[in-house]
């Protein structure tokens, strides 16, 4: 952690919605004239798309029914935490960029599935915002989580986070429903030893409920709307967070827990705003304070 660089990871699942919450951030950013240096979670796979899928098949052959993007055999987590410690260090460290399709293979210049060569980031950023799947890991050789001023994670309900990747991975990338349902239970094992326990690691979590029947993800015609969900944001240190203006801003919401928020689907941008920004402020103010 760091006064002068200040660190914010969005962690979540692969279909979890952070892509929802990025742009959360990057409006609050442009409001605040909040300057952001970005680094993407799968910038840090260590194969790209066609070593993964060979990598897959020898692993199968040997036996290994559940090698997955989700574990340190897949990832980068060295490079990744010593450019959150770089970053917190210096204000600045090395990124790359995983191109995912056409249109960012024009921007990148590279062929789709295969990562950029490793650049430095800019050095007159105000922050570092990583979003992607290992934003707060902590294994027995890494501890990224320790290098982050504010941890957020994104977390469905289960079964609508299978409901969100199987249209996601049917509808951008083709896939047959039989096909995402066998990628889905090859990750289980990493889910649940490195995914999962992140979300204790987190300084605030949301979690989107479904109020409408999602008990089988795998036959789900359509993805539940935001009107069809609540959400549950949990704060880790609840200390400051003025709950009772919460309240009064945000329609129907109400107090599950001493540290817990219940609101409406349809009111998570506004409750991320005014969550988000007083502390997003206040990472700046603790930055100025330092120059």
């Amino acid at each position: 952690m760091s006064r002068r660089h200040p660190i914010i990871s969005i962690t979540g699942s692969s279909g979890a919605g952070t892509t929802s919450v990025k742009k959360t951030f990057e409006n609050i950013f442009r409001r605040e004239n909040v300057k952001a240096a970005y680094i993407e979670g799968d910038a840090f796979h260590r194969y790209n798309r066609e070593e993964m899928r060979r990598k897959m098949v020898e692993e199968a052959e040997r036996g290994n029914k559940h090698f997955s993007h989700f574990s340190p055999d897949t990832n980068l987590f060295e490079e990744l935490e010593k450019t959150f410690r770089d970053y917190s260090e210096t204000g600045t460290g090395m990124t790359r960029h995983y191109v995912h399709d056409e249109e960012e293979a024009r921007l990148y210049d590279t062929r789709p599935g295969n990562f950029t060569e490793w650049s430095r980031l800019p050095d007159d950023s105000d922050l570092l915002f990583y979003e992607g799947l290992h934003g707060a890991v902590v294994t027995e050789k890494v501890n990224i989580a320790q290098h982050a001023d504010l941890k957020i994670g994104v977390v469905p309900v289960i079964n609508l986070e299978w409901i969100q990747k199987l249209h996601r991975d049917r509808a951008s990338r083709g896939y047959t429903t039989e096909a995402v349902t066998d990628t889905i239970l090859r990750r289980m094992p990493d889910y649940v030893n490195y995914i999962i326990p992140q979300f204790s690691e987190t300084d605030i979590n949301f979690q989107r409920v479904p109020t409408v029947d999602t008990s089988n993800p795998f036959i789900a015609r359509w993805i539940p709307t935001p009107d069809e969900s609540m959400v549950v944001i949990r704060l880790k240190n609840p200390r400051g967070i003025d709950f009772p203006y919460l309240l009064s801003m945000i329609q129907g919401s109400f107090m599950s827990r001493a540290n817990s928020i219940v609101i409406h689907g349809s009111k998570l941008d506004l409750a991320m705003q005014l969550i988000l920004t007083p502390m997003i402020m206040q990472l700046m103010d603790r930055k100025r304070r330092t120059l």
